[in-house]
């Protein structure tokens, strides 16, 4: 049977455009012609998801744009149910996403209709989150919307995986209700210093924590020990989502292949995202994951 996962979180339009050098504070840069990508943490991980075989159900909110009927239709395509993704007359969510050749990026996100995602959204999607076996959650939607999700999908028996981005202080009530944390470096030190390791959040809820480390692999922490993820070897090209490769491979196979081996599938997916310029259309599929983990060669 396929592993069902709903996810509650943001969807937007990527504005991208690749330049040599990110600039400097008050630098004026000259970049490639601009490209459009859809994205958005909440939709990259339901995509990440479902090219794993996930049954997905994607619950958050878009605008009475353009965009909003091209960013559901590219969610269709990949086999996600969106019945549960409300619309209003503002504007949907948008990135501005810079690239520089080395790979680094920044990122400023305009949240637009995400940030409108209330209780009652939450509310009406209850049946998809009480029947999934993973819940995925960030933070570019409302907090009380997040922690209301989680709520319900604890009572349900779902196994809830949040991913801290942007990071802010948790309150211990919705680490409470968390099972896999799964954040990287930065997030981190925003949450517990920036010493810590990963086993410093192991509070509440929180049974597991996932730090990943970008190209040197990753790092689980859970109360019985701490086990390094390898990494794969690839040729980056952009950054952007990777993070949400790894969590939505993570999500829809471990309950198909337990912890461990999930990790492994996960850190592939995360490595291939990185070859290729975008965030939805660098999410690799479930056979390329495959073969990299069997032949331990990317793109």
């Amino acid at each position: 049977m396929r592993t069902r996962v709903a996810v509650v979180g943001s969807i937007n339009q990527d504005l991208v455009v690749e330049t040599a050098a990110l600039p400097a504070p008050g630098e004026t840069v000259i970049g490639s012609e601009l490209a459009r990508f859809a994205g958005g943490k909440g939709a990259n991980q339901a995509v990440a998801a479902a090219r794993m075989g996930a049954a997905v159900a994607f619950v958050g909110r878009v605008g009475g744009d353009h965009s909003a009927a091209w960013l559901l239709d590219g969610l269709r395509r990949d086999g996600i149910d969106v019945a549960r993704v409300s619309r209003d007359d503002g504007a949907s969510g948008t990135a501005l996403i810079t690239v520089a050749a080395d790979g680094g990026n920044t990122i400023v996100v305009a949240p637009g209709a995400n940030w409108r995602l209330s209780i009652d959204d939450v509310e009406a999607a209850r049946s998809a989150i009480e029947s999934s076996d993973a819940l995925l959650l960030q933070l570019e939607v409302p907090l009380d919307a997040t922690k209301r999700a989680a709520e319900i999908a604890r009572a349900s028996g779902s196994t809830v995986f949040l991913n801290p981005s942007p990071a802010a202080p948790l309150a211990d009530a919705l680490l409470a209700l968390v099972d896999l944390l799964v954040l990287n470096q930065t997030e981190l030190a925003i949450l517990a210093g920036a010493t810590a390791a990963g086993s410093a959040l192991l509070t509440g809820g929180v049974s597991t924590v996932v730090v990943t480390l970008g190209a040197a692999g990753a790092e689980c922490f859970t109360r019985a020990g701490t086990r390094t993820v390898p990494p794969f070897l690839t040729r980056a090209v952009d950054p952007t989502a990777a993070g949400d490769a790894f969590l939505g491979a993570l999500a829809a196979t471990a309950k198909e292949l337990g912890l461990e081996h999930a990790l492994d599938f996960a850190s592939a997916a995360g490595a291939l995202a990185t070859t290729r310029l975008g965030a939805q259309s660098s999410l690799p599929t479930r056979a390329e994951v495959e073969t990299l983990l069997r032949t331990g060669r990317g793109g």
